[in-house]
Parts: C-alpha cells; structure tokens; sequence
C-alpha cells in the first residue's frame, strides 16, 4: 500500500486589516498638514509682548478668622468689621469673582461668625466658604 504524504500548506499572513490601518493614517496626516498650510497663510499679524504673563493675576480666597474672643483677622492682620467690609469692597472692585474663606474657632460662639458672614455679603462677596476638620473616628 502506498503511503500518502500530507503537505502543510504554509500559513500566510492576511495583511489587508495592515492596509488599511497605513491608509487611514496616511489620510489623517494629509488632512492635518493641509489645516497647518492654511493656518499659515492667514495674513493676520498678531500683537507681539516683550513680557508674557497674566494681566492680573487670579483672585485667591482670602482668609478670614474669627477668634474666640470675637477678634477677626483678615489674611492674619487683625481689622474690624468695618475695616473688613471697606477691604473686600475694594478687592472685590478689582476681581468680580473674589471669594473668602472664614474660619471660625470651634470654642467660639457662631454669632461672631455670621457677623463676619454678614459683613462679607454686604461688601458683595458671593464665593464664600467655612472651613472645617474632619472629626477623627475613634477605634
């Protein structure tokens, strides 16, 4: 009896799905390189500055603290409550958004707190915050 002999046939590879991927990518960078040519033949010559920072800097919250004893600080320098609403008028003259944070002593009466609140919406702050510490669970 003759013995047949089986031939693998050898694999091949199915480079289609590579194709295509190579055309897509060769599409996307002429698209891109034609919005570049574009870009550049605008004949709009922009302002130049010698110096490239921020017109005004970003508003950060100031910080107010009230004390215990009633004593309220603004950014760490003592000011009365007048003194704070003439303060934060004009800071907020200057920055629109301009928020505060008040932080007030946990040992304090809360009057004194909304005092400072009060005095912060009549200067027409609207941003403002209380700050709190998260109470430690006991095991």
């Amino acid at each position: 009896m003759p013995l047949k002999t089986h031939v693998d046939e050898q694999p091949s590879l199915n480079l289609t799905p590579m194709i295509d991927i190579v055309f897509l990518l060769i599409i996307f960078f002429m698209v891109g390189t034609k919005f570049t040519e574009l870009e550049r033949k605008l004949t709009l010559d922009v302002p130049q500055v010698s110096d490239a920072t921020a017109l005004a800097p970003a508003p950060e919250k100031r910080v107010i603290n009230v004390y215990r004893d009633g004593r309220v600080t603004l950014d760490r320098q003592p000011i009365t409550l007048d003194q704070l609403r003439a303060e934060l008028a004009a800071a907020r003259r200057e920055y629109q958004e301009l928020g505060v944070v008040v932080r007030g002593d946990a040992e304090g009466s809360f009057q004194n707190v909304v005092h400072v609140l009060n005095t912060c919406r009549q200067a027409g702050i609207s941003q403002m915050g209380i700050s709190v510490r998260l109470a430690r669970k006991d095991r």
